[in-house]
């Protein structure tokens, strides 16, 4: 009897260590055969918090993934399922269990964009952020933006770097504006340091308000430094700056798109026609050229600039040739005017 029962006994043992291996087989085909995914892919949503299990029988309620609990066995067995991480996951065709087990180890998770333009001010960047269908708008009270991030100043202005920022779906507006803020420390952080000499600039912020003028002077790229040129000597000598751009945002909701001689009376901390020296804060989100115009002008003896009525301007060292730039500008945009 004892013979007949461990013969029975290796039998079953033996059956047993047969069914294992094909389970370990089956588990391990499974693991590395593609899933049905559309020809289109899949976007596959993880909440946070939520468990593989519920995970992988979703894919399964949606036919992607045929056999959910080698899923979640295969990573509870390799201590995996503990680590997947939240977010939205594009899941492209042929993709395998496996492979999808290691996105969402990795956290390979969708990025989406939002490009913050030159020369915009930082409440038409906060709207920019807040109208993307995919950024969790936090922010009620703009006037709150300064203390809920801890800006250097009290004014936010200027202090964003405009750029394009990637970011996960369910992002706040907050953690899109300290990016940009942070990308705008480092930058002022890597530059301050190598700037020309005997700037009459006492800080970083006040070469990030004259870059912010510059940015809304001129698009050209080689007439960044030029402008610079000329508001830089016009400060070391005493001259008011004269920039309209800054009127202009002195005006606020008032300025209907016509800069008149009424307004460049009107008096404000940004009537640089009626202020000597810097404007409080920038006028507008400067962008690393800007800034390095600012920081590294160019030399020359010219005092003015006008617009030429085309997209660039005329410079000149003395008020005579200024005036007559002047003149001829408004010659040409008269005649633009009778056409």
């Amino acid at each position: 009897m004892r013979a007949v029962a461990l013969r029975v006994l290796g039998a079953a043992l033996v059956v047993a260590a047969c069914g294992a291996v094909w389970f370990v087989t089956d588990v391990t085909r499974f693991m590395k055969a593609p899933m049905s995914v559309p020809a289109e892919g899949y976007v596959l949503l993880v909440e946070p918090g939520e468990t593989l299990t519920r995970v992988a029988a979703r894919l399964a309620a949606e036919s992607i993934l045929t056999h959910p609990r080698y899923l979640v066995g295969y990573a509870r067995w390799h201590e995996r399922d503990r680590r997947i991480q939240a977010g939205e996951y594009r899941v492209p065709p042929e993709s395998t269990p496996e492979r999808l087990l290691e996105m969402m180890e990795r956290g390979e998770v969708v990025r989406h964009r939002v490009r913050l333009i030159e020369g915009w001010t930082w409440r038409r960047a906060l709207a920019e952020i807040q109208s993307h269908p995919l950024v969790r708008a936090t922010i009620e009270r703009p006037a709150d933006v300064a203390r809920i991030l801890d800006l250097p100043t009290p004014d936010p202005e200027g202090w964003f770097l405009p750029a394009t920022y990637d970011f996960r779906r369910g992002s706040t507006d907050v953690a899109l504006l300290e990016m940009a803020h942070r990308a705008m420390l480092e930058l002022l952080e890597s530059t301050w340091p190598e700037r020309s000499r005997d700037l009459p600039f006492r800080s970083p912020y006040e070469a990030l308000i004259l870059a912010s003028i510059v940015e809304k002077e001129t698009a050209i790229a080689e007439e960044r430094p030029r402008v610079a040129g000329v508001f830089v000597r016009r400060l070391e000598r005493g001259m008011r700056l004269e920039a309209d751009p800054t009127v202009i945002y002195g005006l606020g909701e008032r300025f209907d798109g016509n800069l008149t001689r009424r307004d460049l009376k009107r008096d404000s901390p940004y009537n640089t026609y009626r202020r000597g020296g810097l404007p409080p804060t920038p006028i507008a989100l400067p962008g690393a050229a800007a800034l390095d115009a600012a920081l590294h002008p160019a030399d020359g003896a010219e005092l003015f600039f006008v617009a030429t009525g085309e997209g660039g301007h005329v410079f000149s060292a003395t008020f005579a040739e200024h005036r007559k730039a002047v003149d001829a500008w408004q010659r040409r945009r008269g005649t633009k005017e009778k056409r």
